[in-house]
């Protein structure tokens, strides 16, 4: 692999990053003025924002007939973000859970992860599922801004917050609260997202052709991290400043959004779909929908993240990699470390889980009776 196509693969990544920057502030001073609530614009515009590099580089992937690309970025960027990036930001700081988010945006997180892998079962995303995926972010977002309208006190409390964030008097702040500066940044954004994704895709290939590992793995680890670091970042900010909702909500909104959307519409754009490797269909979309899974059980417990829940969803990150390297290079303890992560780190993580969920439940039970 050249210099120059090294060179450029890091400008990608760099301009990836800049885009999704510029793009999630002009969108979310807009959204701002709107009235919508915080926990909403981390579903939404935060999050879609954030997941703009994953939309690039996936439509790109398809268009080029590059189909381990394109369901590797949705598929790696889904697992990287509920088990590194949820697991960091509570790390850095326990993650308080919304009501909301476990009773409706992580069970829809879920499902949308099992209609990806039914839709996958024939070994394609054809552009009638992924019609039927688009017009279900589309749906989901109308569903989550009529009920942002309709909760008027949360309304109301996340106008005062912006308008209290303004200083009376600051020229440079004043320029930049104007609406022609934010569509600018928008755009500005996207131009960005555009040629960073196409020099992101071409280094991504080099890779693979390079050190002879397939392109399903290459998008899984490097592209899947790459374009997930725009989300990486606002969650691991809005955590430590405390924005736990924008945290939280990044991470599950930015999930459903990869499946629904940017799957969705790289099915669409696809001259003839998009081919789901068998790799992709026995092990990593099941792995997506198991981490999806997870969610649940932690988010109900306490309606907390904690920290020792966030070091365990990045350890499994870690795990979840090293099998993938190891696969790939069909190393001889390959078959030993799957066994041991089958049979007893799995089992016992999930015993703790149960445990932890029954002991919750209970504790909830009898300050009821009290």
């Amino acid at each position: 692999m050249s210099a120059t196509v090294l060179i450029f693969f890091c400008i990608g990544l760099v301009l990836l990053i800049v885009g999704a920057d510029l793009l999630v502030a002009g969108a979310s001073r807009i959204a701002g003025r709107l009235g919508i609530s915080p926990l909403v614009i981390g579903l939404t515009i935060v999050a879609f924002g954030t997941s703009a590099p994953e939309l690039a580089v996936s439509t790109t992937g398809a268009l080029a007939g590059q189909a381990d690309l394109a369901v590797g970025n949705v598929v790696g960027s889904n697992i990287f973000n509920v088990l590194f990036i949820l697991g960091l930001a509570a790390l850095v700081a326990p993650l308080t859970v919304q009501t909301q988010l476990v009773r409706i945006d992580v069970p829809i997180m879920i499902a949308v992860c099992g209609l990806c892998w039914l839709f996958a079962l024939d070994g394609e995303i054809s552009r009638i599922d992924g019609s039927i995926l688009a017009a279900g972010i589309i749906t989901y977002t109308v569903v989550l801004i009529v009920m942002s309208r309709r909760q008027s006190a949360e309304l109301a409390a996340a106008v005062a917050v912006v308008e209290a964030a303004q200083p009376a008097e600051a020229p440079t702040r004043s320029l930049l609260e104007r609406i022609p500066v934010q569509i600018a940044m928008i755009g500005a954004g996207l131009a960005a997202l555009i040629f960073g994704s196409r020099w992101l895709v071409d280094g991504a290939v080099a890779f693979a052709h390079s050190l002879g590992i397939s392109e399903l793995v290459i998008s899984l680890t490097i592209v899947a991290a790459g374009t997930s670091l725009p989300e990486l970042a606002t969650s691991v900010l809005a955590a430590f400043r405390g924005q736990r909702d924008i945290a939280v909500g990044n991470v599950v909104g930015s999930n459903i959004f990869n499946i629904l959307c940017v799957l969705g519409f790289s099915a669409v754009i696809a001259p003839k779909g998009i081919a789901v490797a068998p790799a992709a269909l026995s092990f990593d979309i099941p792995v997506m929908t198991a981490v999806a899974l997870a969610c649940l059980p932690l988010f109900i417990t306490g309606g907390v993240v904690s920290r020792w829940e966030g070091a365990v969803f990045v350890l499994y990150y870690i795990a979840y990699t090293v099998y993938l390297v190891l696969s790939a290079q069909a190393h001889d303890g390959l078959a030993g470390y799957g066994m041991a992560m089958k049979w007893v780190v799995l089992p016992l993580t999930a015993l703790t889980v149960l445990v932890v969920l029954v002991r919750d439940l209970r504790g909830r039970k009898t300050k009821a009776a009290a």
